[in-house]
């Protein structure tokens, strides 16, 4: 068993060591003097918020919109109040967004709801002739000049971009900072040098924007697995269109805080990403060997979107039954027992080892923009393995389970200067 729990790791250390590259890239990139690009060429955007029951927050997201350093008339934000029970639309009306109501028992989630306000932005809309849309959810919140910065990138030419994902809650708890920290660790130290290295990154749920040629080539938003922002990243990639990440552009969103919420999310993640892997992972792998320009970034979706939970899940599964053999009299002795429980404890060393390392590597060089006293910064680097330890048995179950989407109530209500 010991030799079994070995092979398992060093399995996993090999297809993740080129993020140790990434790592090396990310700190050179860090210490380069950041050159100031001209804005030039303001792009027309529009900014589509999916809510369903948001009318604590949404509000102050689009205040962040419309306080943005960016040209008033070039920026129109549409709401999409999808199955609310509350007064989201009236408070997103009031707000100064365009707003409209949808109510669909059978198609429900963020996709449905995007490709609504697409199609409605086509027909009724197409005069403003629009380059770009943002899609945001209703608790973030956008630094002043976040749409400035991203509009620059849009001007490399990138028809896809994502940004810097911080939080509004990082200090509430354990569970928020987790959440916080894997995010900002994605910004940084995966999409960062992705960027630096020419290749593909990744849209990560929010904070996003996207060429309005891409959504016309698609035929609107079409991606409707658990995890769309994941499918559209990936079908993206396939086609050879190339995601960029722009650091500047800040924003800030809500993170759970209990566990039952997070388990419920995070079930929704593990299952959207085996269903991205079920319908995609045939091409990319195909693609990987293929030699095109996008090679490597399929290869890099490959290891996000599957083998870290599928060997997490093989390695619980065959512990776990090889323990039930020890106790049902298969194996016997004493000795097989306590050397299988001493591999185990020396892999749970080994993987928390790794991640706090990770954990602290990103506190550090985040110190500044992480909005949360020191001690509590120092403690959650000792927590932040254990919450990544609960993707486990969250895979574990995502494997057998029927999951459906289920929305997560925000409620931390804070203007941009209240998260600073």
């Amino acid at each position: 068993m010991n030799e079994f729990n070995f092979l398992m790791f060093l399995l996993f250390a090999f297809m993740y060591s080129y993020q140790i590259f990434y790592m090396f890239v990310a700190f050179k990139a860090k210490q380069n003097k950041y050159t100031e690009m001209q804005n030039i060429h303001p792009h027309k955007f529009a900014v589509i918020i999916p809510a369903r029951n948001e009318e604590l927050v949404i509000e102050q997201l689009i205040k962040s919109i419309k306080n943005q350093n960016y040209p008033e008339n070039m920026i129109d934000i549409f709401v999409v109040a999808d199955n609310c029970t509350d007064n989201t639309a009236q408070v997103a009306e009031k707000a100064g967004a365009i707003v409209r109501e949808r109510f669909n028992k059978i198609k429900i989630g963020k996709g449905y709801a995007l490709d609504y306000m697409l199609k409605i932005i086509e027909n009724e809309y197409s005069s403003s002739k629009y380059d770009g849309y943002f899609v945001f959810d209703a608790d973030n919140l956008l630094d002043e000049n976040y749409i400035a910065e991203m509009n620059k990138t849009f001007n490399q030419g990138y028809r896809v971009i994502t940004s810097y994902r911080n939080s509004k809650n990082y200090d509430q708890n354990w569970i928020s900072a987790g959440y916080a920290l894997w995010f900002l660790h994605e910004a940084e130290y995966l999409n960062l040098p992705r960027m630096v290295l020419n290749s593909s990154c990744a849209v990560s749920g929010t904070g996003f924007l996207v060429h309005a040629d891409v959504f016309k080539d698609n035929g609107g938003w079409i991606h409707h697995l658990l995890t769309e922002d994941i499918e559209f990243s990936v079908s993206q990639i396939i086609k050879g269109e190339k995601i960029g990440y722009c650091r500047n552009a800040v924003f800030y969103d809500e993170q759970p805080v209990t566990f039952t919420q997070s388990w419920n999310q995070r079930l929704r993640w593990a299952k959207g990403f085996y269903q991205v892997f079920s319908k995609y992972g045939r091409e990319l792998i195909s693609n990987i060997f293929k030699g095109k320009r996008n090679s490597f970034s399929c290869f890099d979706m490959t290891m996000m979107i599957m083998p870290a939970m599928l060997v997490s899940s093989i390695s619980i599964l065959v512990n776990g039954l090889f323990y039930l053999a020890i106790f049902m009299g298969i194996f016997e002795g004493k000795g097989m027992l306590h050397g299988a429980t001493m591999g185990i404890l020396n892999s749970f060393v080994w993987y928390y080892g790794i991640l706090f390392v990770l954990g602290v590597m990103t506190t550090l060089t985040e110190w500044r923009k992480i909005h949360c006293s020191g001690w509590k910064k120092i403690a959650y680097t000792f927590t932040f393995p254990i919450f990544m330890f609960t993707y486990i048995p969250i895979s574990v179950v995502a494997l057998f389970k029927n999951v459906e989407w289920k929305p997560i109530a925000h409620t931390v209500v804070k203007s941009l200067d209240d998260v600073r």
